[in-house]
């Protein structure tokens, strides 16, 4: 029998785990002989496309993965499938197993959900039906209908033991570069009301010399990133540490240079010998990201989220000081008792630790999470459709959300893509406004539209002149603040055509450079110099040296004085 498992990720550069941790369970458990075949796209394919190649597989078995970016896309899926393989059709994941009642009742070409783990249940269900039989209330965390149509469901399977490890050498064959994932546990030990996390069982982590093993073979698999889904990977903080420790020893031998681990950490659990080890880490070798989410305390408590704020930020300022470890922060607007001018408070707080990222997310109501499960608890509007974003709440109107999403937007164009932060800063400064103000300022450029896919030199154009607006920001000055951001960023590009003033001492800038050895440009290295007129001076950035934490490109300041009179 063969059977057919489908991941249908949110961008090509991800991969899937769920289908090869369900391989790794036909592998282990099942009693039959069953051929397993994975295979991968993106929402962003046409979904003619995929089913062609279920099809050319000819399975007898079709499971999907189901999250909310692909749920709408995997239904869209199913009649065809059905009629072009009459294989039996099982959904897991998320989407459809904390969902299962509502899909079995409308989707009439589902056979089976499985709620919970699945390596074992989805192996057994393989059994069942290789042998032709009907699968029934044996197989844990199986959701079906019965003979009359009536759904029966079956709680999530959450089991105690660890899992087979689905890193097979088709897995790594399949993965040609991209982002690479790591399950070192399953669980997690808080009880977050918006989160899934904790909804399926006790939080557990696997052998420690199991992730030590896996880690090495990912990071020697091609991939750039390994991203560990652990939610709280430092809840065990003496595990922690010791796979911190594990990689900063491998790291430039078994574990390429170049290669980056990016972990979730709970911030007011990162004590001083944690961030100790943090602080000696191989330069960007190392990503962590913190939700904070919210600063005020009345929320995380409605939230039942657990969270010493204070500890939080010590930490996060260590990290930010160290420069060897990129820190990227998380906030998400919609959450209860927060208003806009608590929100903005939130936002203040976290823009004064200076993360290297701030993620401005937007709540989500998921299907099995106590924020959706207990609405008088929680009184809220949200959209009944994926990703179930909250669109009012007692607290925030519909119009004020809508704002913050363009003041995200216009956080992730200037702060988080590196490429403005000087400006951001002086523009903030000359024009006595706060960050929150700053951010709310540029969101204006979005407001029509048409900036939506600009290219970068368009909205830097279009960023010069929103910055321009706000009194006491000086056009000399800004300027000058915009090219070293964009030098910083990338020396290897010439300077947009609104930053671009044709100035002669610029070639005798590099002519100096070029006679002083100490100076002199490497080999086929390309040099950006430009001319600072509010500064009176001139900035040279070389595309070599760039900071592995930052992404920026160091800059140098070239003394004019040094032309001489004549020039």
């Amino acid at each position: 029998m063969k059977a057919v498992l489908v991941a249908v990720n949110s961008q090509y550069i991800h991969s899937s785990l769920a289908p090869w941790c369900l391989a790794a369970g036909v592998e282990k458990y099942c009693r039959q002989s069953v051929e397993t075949v994975v295979l991968e796209g993106t929402v962003n394919e046409p979904p003619r496309r995929l089913t062609d190649k279920i099809a050319e597989q000819c399975p007898s078995l079709v499971g999907f993965s189901c999250y909310i970016w692909n749920i709408e896309y995997v239904r869209a899926m199913l009649r065809e499938v059905r009629e072009r393989t009459g294989a039996v059709i099982v959904l897991g994941g998320p989407e459809a197993g904390c969902n299962a009642r509502a899909l079995l009742e409308s989707e009439t070409d589902v056979d089976y959900i499985l709620a919970g783990e699945g390596e074992l249940p989805f192996a057994m269900l393989c059994d069942h039906v290789a042998q032709g039989k009907p699968a029934g209330d044996d197989i844990p965390g199986l959701c079906r209908r019965d003979g009359s149509g009536n759904v029966l469901l079956l709680p999530p399977h959450c089991p105690t033991e660890q899992p087979p490890s689905p890193y097979s050498q088709a897995y790594f064959d399949s993965l040609k570069g991209r982002i690479a994932y790591l399950e070192t546990g399953r669980g997690c030990p808080y009880r977050c009301a918006f989160c899934l996390s904790s909804v399926c069982g006790e939080w557990r982590n696997f052998d420690v010399n199991r992730a030590k093993k896996e880690l090495l073979m990912l990071a020697s698999s091609g991939t750039q990133t390994v991203k560990l889904v652990d939610r709280t990977f430092n809840a065990d903080r003496r595990r922690a540490r010791e796979l911190f420790r594990f990689i900063s020893e491998h790291y430039g031998t078994d574990i390429p240079e170049g290669v980056c681990f990016h972990f979730e950490l709970a911030g007011d659990l990162l004590d001083d010998e944690t961030l100790t080890v943090l602080e000696n880490m191989p330069a960007g070798a190392v990503q962590v990201e913190i939700g904070i989410q919210s600063f005020n305390a009345d929320t995380l408590a409605a939230v039942d989220r657990v969270t010493n704020v204070e500890k939080v930020c010590r930490a996060v300022r260590r990290l930010i000081a160290c420069g060897r470890v990129h820190t990227h922060i998380d906030l998400i607007a919609g959450l209860p008792l927060e208003d806009m001018a608590s929100f903005r408070r939130s936002f203040e707080q976290a823009m004064e630790l200076r993360p290297h990222m701030l993620q401005l997310g937007f709540l989500k109501l998921l299907h099995g999470a106590p924020m959706r499960e207990q609405p008088e608890r929680f009184p809220c509007r949200y959209s009944s459709l994926p990703p179930y974003e909250v669109t009012s709440t007692p607290w925030l109107t519909a119009d004020e959300l809508r704002h913050l999403h363009a003041v995200e937007k216009a956080l992730d164009r200037v702060y988080n893509s590196g490429r403005f932060r000087r400006t951001a800063e002086y523009a903030a400064r000359a024009g006595g406004m706060t960050m929150f103000e700053l951010y709310e300022h540029i969101a204006r450029i979005f407001a029509d539209g048409r900036m939506s896919g600009a290219s970068l030199d368009d909205f830097t154009a279009a960023l010069q002149s929103n910055l321009l607006e706000i009194p006491g920001v000086e056009p000399e000055l800004l300027r000058d603040a915009m090219v070293c951001d964009r030098l910083a960023a990338s020396p290897a590009a010439p300077l947009p055509k609104c930053l671009r003033i044709e100035d002669r001492r610029t070639r005798a800038v590099r002519f100096e450079l070029e006679r002083d050895p100490a100076t002199r440009r490497g080999f086929g290295v390309k040099r950006t110099v430009a001319i600072l007129y509010g500064e009176c001076c001139a900035v040279w950035c070389d595309a070599v040296d760039r900071d592995p934490v930052t992404g920026q490109y160091p800059l140098h300041s070239f003394d004019l004085d040094r032309l001489g009179k004549d020039e």
